[in-house]
């Protein structure tokens, strides 16, 4: 029932925005029964953000090459290869787009997914490829804001190329001391 109920959550924010991703809607698409949902995600809100949480995740999972450059490049080219998709450019402007209902949670959402690639630069940091006071957000958000920006402004094409030379610049300039 979860896989189902977040599998459809996850195609109505696509096509339907957040508006059209009400409960009902969800179990209708799903289906189950409406109450089923309510039991196991008690708020709209919780369910929105379990099916975008799980949905990011599964997309991105962390590699460990023992290189960091290979590791960010990895990482995001699947991000990448997300954003290229339909769903992948819904999900990012739902990100974006005003609801006060999901206001009070997407900082703390947003938060725990760069926490999550933060680890990729945590351990090149470990193991000595990165300077031991390079910023770990600062580096994920580097790279992922210049895909989400492409994205969202230009539309232009991402790619592993696009990805590689984003994530030498960004390295590059950790390593260069101008890091936090």
């Amino acid at each position: 029932m979860r896989q189902a109920v977040l599998a459809a959550t996850t195609r109505l924010l696509s096509t339907q925005g957040l508006a059209g991703t009400t409960v009902a809607a969800v179990a209708r698409a799903a289906g189950v029964h409406e109450t089923s949902v309510y039991r196991r995600w008690t708020t709209r809100e919780n369910l929105i953000l379990d099916a975008l949480t799980t949905e990011l995740d599964t997309a991105l999972p962390l590699p460990d090459t023992g290189e960091v450059r290979e590791d960010l490049v990895r990482f995001f080219t699947a991000l990448a290869r997300l954003l290229d998709t339909a769903q992948g450019r819904a999900l990012l402007r739902l990100s974006v787009e005003h609801d006060d209902t999901l206001a009070d949670r997407r900082l703390p959402y947003w938060t725990e997914r760069l926490q999550r690639a933060a680890v990729l630069v945590r351990r090149g940091v470990e193991r000595g490829q990165l300077p031991a006071g390079t910023d770990p957000g600062l580096v994920v958000e580097a790279v992922g804001g210049a895909l989400f920006a492409r994205t969202l402004l230009s539309g232009a094409p991402l790619g592993e190329p696009l990805v590689r030379d984003l994530v030498a610049l960004v390295l590059d300039g950790a390593r260069g001391g101008r890091s936090r």
